[in-house]
């Protein structure tokens, strides 16, 4: 054991606090490292004289004993308190936190983990996201395995002690001169050993099922919203809480509308004779008919607003409106008589056709433009 005085060799004050011994220490270790002076014999006592004072100074009882006594409260030979723990131990506490080793000297790491979160995908009609709705549905599941009581071990055994680990979970990996904790390689964290694993987990302690759940779903769901039921997604592992279930909502494509929001979209298709001359049609809602007046005149693409036939939306204080988007049909299966009249309305309506049809000549005069008139 070194003769001088360990606060000396580290470079700090009696009083220093555990922080400043350690910073001195690492300081002194990084710089005396015998594998960065390999050609430097002093190197290597000075490095072996810090590694001795950090040791020491590092442990509250040996360090309490050195102040009492000096040297003779901490040498083995002299009758002290006993020596020290090997350099892994000391240079580990140092730079455990960059290699994950977390938990210290003879700690163990809590091997209680909560359940992992699930996502189901439901498909829900255009009128149950609008009105809400309740239905079931049947996904799988991991449950405790009955023959073994979730246990893992056969029927008339029970896990043992992990014999590498002793329990903890974790083992000290010696690299070099560091000191790395890792997940016990034979328990895989859990601390337990089956030597007699049950036949019908394989060990697990769990086994798959599946369960069917009841599902609300609020009026005013939307495309991509999610409705959360609470434990109801993986078993957590060593009694650890279970994880979540978050049901993914998708809407069906609906026949007549679509959604945009809280707004719908549909066609309204209307005969010649409508558009030209106006009138009244029936108009679909989600709660029922409705009676639209068209104007005389209306144009393919014209689009008509009715206020709050939409849908309410989850977060809204309000219904959306039902858009109608007037599209212009083009009658088919002519008769003789009304292609005669058609022919007719035609050869009238050709003399004048800056009154009857400004958005064709507005057309034409555009592309006589286009060609240079």
């Amino acid at each position: 054991m070194s003769k001088r005085d360990f606060y000396e060799i580290l470079g700090v004050n009696r009083d220093a606090s555990d922080d400043d011994i350690k910073k001195a220490y690492r300081k002194l270790a990084m710089k005396h490292h015998p594998d960065r002076n390999p050609d430097n014999p002093k190197s290597e006592e000075h490095f072996k004289e810090a590694k001795e004072a950090y040791e020491i100074l590092s442990d509250g009882q040996k360090r309490a004993a050195y102040d009492q006594y000096g040297h003779a409260g901490v040498d083995p030979q002299a009758g002290g308190p006993g020596g020290a723990g090997g350099f892994a131990d000391a240079f580990s506490d140092i730079f455990g936190d960059i290699f994950g080793g977390g938990g210290g000297r003879g700690g163990g790491r809590s091997n209680v983990y909560r359940g992992a979160d699930l996502r189901y995908n439901l498909e829900v009609s255009l009128e149950d996201a609008a009105r809400g709705a309740e239905t079931r549905i049947r996904i799988p599941t991991m449950a405790a395995c009955e023959a073994c009581s979730g246990s893992g071990a056969k029927k008339g055994s029970s896990p043992s002690t992990c014999p590498t680990c002793a329990g903890h979970g974790q083992v000290r990996m010696q690299q070099g001169f560091f000191s790395i904790q890792q997940t016990c390689p034979k328990c895989h964290g859990t601390g337990r050993y089956i030597s007699d694993p049950c036949g019908t987990c394989h060990g697990a302690g769990r086994v798959k099922q599946h369960k069917t759940l009841s599902v609300k779903i609020p009026s005013g769901i939307d495309e991509g919203d999610r409705i959360r039921l609470t434990g109801e997604g993986e078993p957590g592992v060593n009694g650890g809480p279970p994880g979540d279930l978050y049901v993914q909502i998708h809407l069906k494509a609906h026949s007549v509308f679509q959604r945009d929001h809280d707004d719908l979209h549909c066609e309204m298709p209307v005969s010649f004779a409508t558009a030209a001359l106006g009138g009244e049609i029936e108009v679909p809602t989600l709660d029922g008919v409705a009676r639209l007046k068209v104007p005389a005149e209306t144009q393919t693409g014209k689009v008509f607003r009715l206020r709050g036939k939409g849908i309410k939306g989850v977060r809204s204080v309000s219904h959306g409106d039902l858009l109608c988007h007037v599209v212009l049909e083009t009658p088919v299966k002519l008769t003789d008589r009304q292609k005669e009249l058609l022919q007719e309305f035609e050869e009238i309506s050709q003399g004048n056709v800056h009154r009857h049809s400004p958005r064709a000549q507005g057309w034409l005069d555009k592309v006589k433009d286009f060609f240079g008139g």
